[in-house]
């Protein structure tokens, strides 16, 4: 994988590209706004970068799709196959995308929150990769290498299983900390007097399971503190206490409860 093309610009395209420009050569970069392409290619040293499909170089190693999943399948269909590894990065969408349309083609999700603002390294996320043939596979968890530790076969079932474990454990936690700011917001305090119990709470995690690591009244079944958190609450933020509160209970019988 000496030349690979990032057909992106975004949040995965940004961290992608500048995981493999340490490793291989980023020989192109595409976005359907050019100014986006220009930004990433310049970051990473990659010397073009276009906004038209018909453009794409056809002697690259490897194309990596790296544009939101509902884009994905355009992509395929709008572009030739020219022989080269055909790459997805999608967590949701299935490997069949590729079928019919390339001859060499695979999966590769990389289970992590990226923002193109903020380029974290690669080394210890968790690549999960799925491809056409075992020989393509072979190049694919190669490629993935490049940029972490972990590359881990996963087919489309099992990956769908890993996004809505994910959307669990990153998205809906980082709503819950969205709505606990704005309840210290009403209360004009800082949010930054969460982050000492966030990190605590996420760094038990390397010693314990979460339902060991489980604290709070709920688990203590303490329902005088959750009732009178939730006469302090109101909308979806009273629905979703109470609902994670039950949902707690439920796991730590009475009987268990510490």
């Amino acid at each position: 994988m000496k030349r690979v093309v990032i057909i992106g610009s975004g949040n995965v395209a940004t961290s992608l590209a500048h995981g493999l420009a340490a490793h291989c050569q980023v020989a192109q970069i595409y976005s359907r706004t050019l100014a986006h392409a220009q930004t990433l290619a310049s970051a990473i040293g990659c010397p073009h970068a276009i906004d038209d499909l018909q453009d794409l170089l056809a002697d690259a190693d490897a194309y990596i799709i790296a544009v939101k999943d509902d884009a994905i399948a355009d992509i395929i269909t709008s572009t030739a196959d020219n022989g080269a590894l055909w790459i997805h990065t999608s967590g949701s969408k299935p490997i069949d995308l590729f079928a019919g349309r390339r001859e060499h083609y695979g999966v590769l999700w990389p289970m992590q929150s990226f923002s193109r603002e903020i380029v974290a390294p690669l080394d210890d996320v968790h690549f999960f990769a799925e491809a056409s043939d075992e020989s393509t596979l072979a190049d694919l968890m190669a490629l993935g290498h490049l940029m972490s530790h972990h590359v881990i076969e996963a087919d489309s079932v099992k990956r769908r299983q890993l996004h809505v474990a994910s959307v669990f454990s990153c998205n809906f936690a980082n709503h819950m900390w969205t709505l606990a700011s704005e309840v210290l917001h009403d209360a004009d305090l800082p949010f930054e007097a969460m982050l000492p119990l966030i990190r605590t709470t996420v760094d038990k995690l390397d010693r314990l399971s979460p339902f060991q690591s489980q604290t709070g009244p709920a688990v203590r079944h303490d329902h005088q503190v959750i009732d009178s958190h939730l006469a302090m609450l109101d909308g979806d933020k009273r629905e979703l206490y109470r609902m994670l509160s039950d949902s707690i209970m439920n796991r730590n019988p009475l009987d268990d409860a510490q």
